[in-house]
């Protein structure tokens, strides 16, 4: 029988020319593997067919299948991995979030993955530098910035992916870095390990005393150029003028003239690399500050050229920031929410520029808004100013939002193309107004927006690379784009996105023979043996840049938009242990390239059920972080809902039918297994279940995993009359109770209608509500029938209950609260939608908020909370109602930088190892914090946080009834 999987993937169609061969169903060559796991551990080195098709794209058209993938723990493996490879002849690509756009991740050698053990941040100076490691997501970094009012310099599209890294391999900028506060002028010092294999730490007082005894023939070499280069005043004022613009196209050669030390003059040319010369371990960079207000505008102007003739007034006044769209940007992201009111009548050739202000003082803010509404005048035929967040927020989700919505609606099969040039930006208006005539003149969409206030314009083609005609087209495009920018602007053309593979080869055209010369010459000298990225920044073949184009054949319909922009791994649960959302879908392109059978596909087939369906947690975190609002949690659903037969969609439709007696056997069960846990303690119970799972399968019976509370108490008895609220207490609060330390502590159920009496403000739990669920159990497990039933007999008990609509519906999970409010809609009758519609369902965190908090007192805080935001709340925008009832239960409250935990209601239990590494980063942050008390809102979620902390983690309305007795 195939597998579930196969039932639902198209099999038909050609195979493209970018499939993977047969062969690779075997993997890793043996003898490569063998020696990789010698070097560094079996753990380390990843060497399935599933394995390097996964890491085979990146968020780049670019396509190529590692021969195997390493996952080194220190520099000392990168640098023992560097040595392997020049004595035997590999090659080695650095891979990091794998967000570049050019290929730069991308490698058919060993693909060292960075982006798991290199994850650490660290401020100093008191945030004005962070120590930060080439692991850690941008996003990430800042937020430890954030409460010391500082933030690193480069801000690209992709930080919340990103990884320091891979920022500073690209020498990344974003929207108001500019030249100013990019890695390049940012970075004071990094550890690094150069190809072969000397480890170097720029900070170091010795280092190049230490450099020159190691490397003798590169210290000279690096004089050399460095006298060379310097010895020409016409060559250093062609440097100097190239780099005043932002400019990552090849080396930063004018390293030579900045800095005098074969060290420090290497710590420079590693920046913008691209991973050719080293590998950058740490760093450590200078911050900028936040600004404590903000204002915003996003103004519309009659055409192109008068917005970015703007531009310059904007930055003269004092802008942060000046973001360019023409009219085509604007129409293709008018559906974003938050976009503003004019965006949705856009006469033809109108543009826009967003831009905005940062400061401590309003003051400030004032005077720049005054100066430039005088300004710019009657120029300014749409927008004004707001320093509303919410607002703010919606605009800045229009300007980062063009590449995923023209990603998210290209034509089937086509790959995204993200082009970014630079000219001086007193130019940018001319320039961007030629440039749009060039997409034009070749049939493509002009979409041209970008940093204006840095002349950095970027564009976006649409290419079918199975097609030769379409091909063809983007040749000739890049060509005459090429010829615009070097010959009538003498630009880069590459502001900040680096070389990579595109625009390798119109290098020469750029820079000239003299200058690509000196380039090779820098590579040459530091990898004399060409391991590290070959056809990254030099590759003189004219058509390099149509190499290795990927293909997207066409798989489950909702995951078909899928751009492999990687936003979402760092947000996906099982990304440390398994896969991510964009490797998943990567898997199954695989599969319908293969046309859907042989060997290949058998493997792939048979490893995706563990590393794909079985470990995702279904939480559809990745939908948040998706900028095409995939869904790769509810697609995986699908996957399993296929595998379902029909006695299995039998028991659960009975189970659905049946729920009071199987809640009711669910909680006597957690008792008695609490018990004799206490009694005989966790072994006996753990080697029975590992028996048990061995013989009836890891995804059905659940592992032991030592953290189990008491069972639920009895329901406390509610009068219905004088009740402002009906309270539905959650089957996962009716089948756990208390810690089983926590002596004669309140259930969260308690704790809700305590608080509700003593408030004035009394909730009443019906009759009849231990026969009813938000329908999650079936809905992640993909029983539609059991859904179906749960979900019309839950509606029509609500509206029972709430007297037709009249009064809201309190429930106490997170989970629990997005089941009833959005996830049984699907399975209703049209009659029952519209009942629906009527209904208010609350989370019981949001009615404490609203209701309990303004009517009691705080008499007796804890100290310090730490939080724990669930992926549900995430969903609902549920945090802040967290945050205001932990806050009024502790004098401080402390909130990691968290995602979900992975429990996901009973993978947890099936698969404790995802929980494990899902839990691994936010585990550090809490276990650093000396805190009394440790919250959240959603009980199996804190169940899982608590075995992954050893924290005793309990609901937040517990520790307000505490707190306000």
């Amino acid at each position: 029988m195939p597998s579930p999987l196969l039932r639902q993937l198209p099999v038909a169609g050609s195979c493209p020319a970018d499939r993977a061969e047969q062969a690779l169903a075997h993997g890793t060559p043996a003898p490569l593997a063998a020696d990789l796991r010698a070097l560094l551990g079996t753990e380390q080195v990843l060497t399935s067919a599933s394995d390097l098709v996964r890491y085979a794209s990146d968020a780049s058209p670019y396509r190529m299948i590692p021969q195997a993938v390493v996952q080194p723990r220190s520099i000392e493996d990168v640098a023992a991995i560097c040595r392997y490879a020049a004595s035997h002849g590999r090659t080695i690509t650095f891979r990091a979030a794998g967000t570049s756009l050019n290929g730069q991740s991308q490698g058919d050698g060993i693909l060292v993955d960075v982006r798991r053990r290199f994850s650490w941040a660290r401020p100093e100076d008191g945030g004005e530098v962070l120590a930060v490691g080439c692991g850690m997501v941008l996003a990430r970094a800042n937020a430890q910035l954030v409460p010391l009012g500082r933030k690193l310099g480069p801000g690209p599209a992709s930080s919340g992916a990103a990884t320091v890294g891979g920022v500073i391999a690209n020498n990344a900028s974003g929207m108001a870095a500019g030249t100013r506060w990019n890695a390049y002028a940012t970075l004071r010092s990094m550890v690094f390990a150069l190809p072969s294999g000397t480890i170097v730490d720029t900070a170091a007082p010795d280092a190049d005393e230490r450099l020159r005894a190691a490397e003798p023939e590169l210290v000279a070499g690096i004089e050399a150029l460095r006298e060379e280069i310097r010895g020409d005043d016409a060559l250093v004022a062609r440097l100097r003028s190239k780099f005043s613009i932002k400019n990552t196209n090849g080396y930063r050669l004018d390293a030579f003239c900045d800095e005098g030390s074969p060290v420090q003059i290497l710590r420079r040319l590693l920046i913008g690399s691209q991973g050719t010369l080293g590998f950058v371990s740490e760093a450590r960079m200078e911050t900028v500050p936040i600004g404590r207000l903000s204002t915003t505008a996003f103004l519309l102007f009659a055409d192109l050229h008068a917005a970015a003739a703007a531009v310059p007034v904007l930055m003269r006044a004092g802008a942060r920031t000046a973001e360019l769209m023409d009219c085509q940007s604007l129409r293709d992201t008018a559906h974003i929410p938050g976009a503003p009111a004019w965006q949705q009548e856009l006469a033809d050739g109108v543009a826009g520029v967003l831009t905005d202000l940062r400061a401590d003082d309003e003051e400030t803010l004032a005077a720049f808004e005054e100066r430039v509404m005088a300004e710019l005048g009657e120029g300014v035929i749409g927008g004004e100013f707001t320093r509303d967040p919410r607002t703010a927020g919606g605009y800045w989700a229009v300007r980062s939002g063009v590449l995923p919505a023209i990603g998210g609606a290209r034509p089937q099969g086509t790959v995204v193309l993200a082009e970014d040039v630079c000219v001086q930006p007193d130019a940018v208006a001319d320039a961007a107004v030629d440039l749009g005539e060039v997409l034009a003149r070749h049939g493509f969409p002009s979409a041209v927006q970008g940093h204006a206030s840095a002349g950095n314009l970027h564009f976006i083609l649409l290419v079918d690379t199975t097609d030769e005609t379409q091909l063809a087209r983007y040749r000739a495009v890049m060509d005459d784009v090429a010829d615009l920018i070097v010959d009538r602007y003498d630009g880069s053309l590459k502001g900040e996105h680096a070389t990579g593979r595109n625009m390798a080869p119109y290098l020469r055209k750029e820079w000239g023979d003299r200058i690509v010369g000196l380039m090779r010459r820098v590579k040459e000298l530091i990898d004399p043996a060409g391991i590290l990225s070959p056809g990254v920044i030099l590759d003189d073949d004219p058509l390099a840049n149509v190499r290795h184009l990927k293909s997207l054949s066409p798989v489950q319909a909702e995951l078909d938009p899928c751009i492999e922009c990687g936003f979402c791994e760092p947000v996906c649960p099982s990304r440390d242990v398994t896969t991510t959302p964009r490797q998943r879908i990567v898997l199954e392109r695989e599969i319908a390239r293969q046309g859907g059978s042989g060997e290949l596909v058998e493997r792939l087939a048979a490893d995706f059920s563990y590393e794909a369906v079985e470990t995702c947690a279904g939480d559809s975190s990745c939908a948040i972080a998706c900028p095409v609002d995939i869904d790769t949690g509810a697609a995986m659903k699908h996957v399993r809902r296929a595998g379902h037969g029909r006695v299995a969609e039998g028991l659960a439709a009975e189970a659905a039918r049946r729920w009071g007696a199987v809640t009711r056997v669910a909680r006597i069960g957690v008792g008695a297994l609490g018990a004799v846990a206490r009694r005989v303690g966790d072994r006996p119970l753990g080697a029975a279940s590992a028996l048990a799972r061995r013989v009836g399968g890891s995804d059905l019976v659940p592992a032991w995993i030592g953290t189990m509370p008491r069972g639920a108490r009895p329901l406390p008895t509610t009068a219905d009359d004088g009740a402002g609220a009906v309270y539905l207490p959650a089957c996962i609060n009716r089948i756990f109770g208390v810690p089983a330390d926590a002596g004669a502590a309140l259930s969260v159920v308690e704790a809700v209608v305590a608080l509700g009496e003593r408030a004035g403000v009394p909730v009443s739990i019906p009759d009849g509500v231990g026969d009813l669920c938000c329908g999650t159990v079936w809905h992640s497990k993909g029983f539609e029938r059991g859904e179906e039933i749960m979900a019309r007999r839950l509606l029509e008990a609500l509206w029972r209950f709430s007297d037709g609509g009249r009064r809201p519906i309190v429930v106490d999970a997170s989970s629990c609260t997005l089941g009833m409010a959005r996830e049984i809609l699907p399975h209703l009758t049209p009659e029952q939608r519209q009942r629906h519609a009527r209904i208010e369902i609350l989370d019981a965190l949001t009615w404490a908020r609203r209701e309990i908090l303004p009517r009691l007192e705080t008499t007796s805080p804890a100290e310090r909370a730490v939080l724990h935001p669930t992926c549900s709340m995430a969903h609902l925008g549920l945090e802040d109602d967290l945050v205001a009832v932990a806050s009024a239960s502790a004098r401080e409250v402390v909130r990691p930088v968290a995602t979900c935990c992975g429990f996901a209601g009973d993978r947890g239990f099936l698969h404790p190892e995802l929980t494990e590494a899902a839990t691994a980063q936010e585990r550090e942050d809490v276990l650093a914090v000396d805190a009394d008390a440790h919250l959240s809102g959603n009980r199996t979620c804190e169940l899982g946080m608590e075995h992954a902390t050893g924290k005793a983690y309990e609901s937040a309305l517990v520790a307000l009834e505490r707190a306000t007795r």
